[in-house]
């Protein structure tokens, strides 16, 4: 008997629990800036052989070159890999405009650098993207954007792929530098 008054509470306290509340989430389609931005895609400058090396005299001319072609693009941010190399390509703009870096993983699906830019809340910018020549085309890919080539050659440092992100559609313009 004395069981039934604890197990008449419980099955009350249990029954009034409080409601979580529903949570709506927001849809991709109606997120403005999802998958949004201006994007400009290049490989590191020519570099020194080893699998960490620094960049060559004319891989820090090039690195100049990509300053001065991009100086006043506006641009927002540098998404680059741990690599000496990247990083070296990457100096003379992050130094002189002062500019933020995140570093993402080196892969061939380009899964990395979408999951660092969504963590950065970086959709919508202008952001500088250097990777290496296996990761180029997964990079655009991943973008959306459909490169005229299949890969990039061992020697090839310098085209820069510009994508253009809107809700309207995805653009892509290559040039050499």
């Amino acid at each position: 008997m004395r069981l039934l008054p604890i197990l008449f509470s419980l099955i009350i306290v249990v029954g009034c629990k409080p409601k979580q509340p529903v949570r709506t989430p927001v849809l991709v389609s109606e997120d403005t800036t999802f998958l949004t931005g201006t994007f400009y895609i290049i490989r590191h400058a020519e570099r020194n052989p080893g699998p960490d090396s620094t960049l060559t005299a004319a891989g820090l001319q090039r690195a100049g070159a990509l300053y001065a072609l991009l100086k006043d693009s506006g641009l927002n941010k540098i998404y680059l890999t741990h690599y000496k190399r990247s990083i070296g390509t990457a100096d003379s703009l992050r130094l002189r405009l002062h500019l933020d870096t995140c570093f993402y993983k080196a892969d061939t699906s380009g899964e990395s650098l979408i999951y660092e830019i969504t963590r950065h809340e970086d959709w919508g910018k202008r952001l500088l993207v250097i990777g290496h020549a296996n990761t180029l085309i997964p990079i655009l890919h991943s973008l959306r954007a459909k490169p005229r080539i299949d890969s990039i050659g061992d020697k090839e440092y310098d085209r820069l792929f510009i994508v253009r992100k809107n809700r309207e559609g995805t653009t892509l313009k290559e040039i050499c530098y």
